[in-house]
């Protein structure tokens, strides 16, 4: 098992429990006791769990987002060939509305060698699209980061959401469900993305099937308003199927 792996594991582990020993965990990996050791002081530092005396616990309250850092290491795989199919939906000279996540890091990282116009609302995507080669044209909107996150949430880049038109808006969600809609975990957050899709002449959604059938509190609007999902193996196929009946097209890869 590969650091990075051992790490997803950790994190999932403890996130899942609450809390757990570095016992239990050497136990899980098949790994020593030292090396859980360095593990949980090295997620520790990333913000990821909260190291205790002979093991670590969540930073998690129960309904709060998980730190991008961990969210990163989860469905890692999936996460990239989704990203996959969403650049196949995108065609040259189009001008993409990118929206913040994990998914959508990994989508960044496709579309920087394509001659497109990007517009990134997280610092991360920013990041990798800034990297040469880039795309065509980078647009930076406004915006006081998130800590930890990245993401532009707020009224500062309403503005520059409002004043454009785009092709695809390319968005992920904290939950989405064909009876609540899409949501997500903030306010500040949810009128970005409502944004986002006013905006924008469609909308392609990214992401695993861990948020299908999930909600968050802050509601961002219906499902009818995605043109296409784009998922993997692993949706709720009751879900897909209300998704499919109200019209969004998706594609499960």
């Amino acid at each position: 098992m590969s650091t990075a792996d051992r790490h997803g594991l950790i994190a999932q582990a403890v996130r899942e429990s609450g809390s757990l020993t570095v016992q239990e965990l050497a136990e899980l990996t098949g790994t020593s006791e030292m090396t859980i050791r360095r593990d949980l002081d090295a997620l520790a530092a990333q913000g990821v769990l909260e190291r205790v005396r002979g093991g670590a616990r969540t930073l998690l309250l129960r309904g709060e987002e998980p730190p991008f850092a961990l969210r990163a290491r989860e469905a890692v795989d999936a996460k990239r060939r989704i990203a996959a199919e969403v650049c196949s939906l995108v065609s040259d000279g189009e001008t993409v509305l990118l929206d913040s996540g994990t998914t959508c890091v990994e989508v960044a990282r496709l579309l920087r060698r394509r001659p497109v116009t990007v517009m990134p609302l997280s610092l991360q995507a920013i990041h990798v699209l800034s990297d040469p080669p880039g795309p065509s044209t980078l647009m930076v909107p406004g915006g006081r980061p998130r800590a930890a996150e990245g993401a532009l949430p707020g009224p500062l880049p309403l503005a520059p959401l409002a004043a454009r038109r785009f092709d695809p808006a390319i968005v992920g969600c904290c939950g989405l469900s064909a009876a609540e809609g899409r949501t997500a975990y903030a306010l500040d957050a949810a009128a970005v993305k409502k944004a986002s899709i006013a905006s924008s002449r469609r909308v392609v959604l990214a992401t695993d099937g861990s948020k299908l059938g999930r909600t968050a509190h802050a509601y961002v609007g219906p499902s009818t308003l995605i043109h296409t999902l784009v998922t993997d193996a692993t949706a709720p196929a009751d879900e897909v199927a209300v998704l499919e009946g109200g019209g969004t097209i998706v594609k499960t890869v």
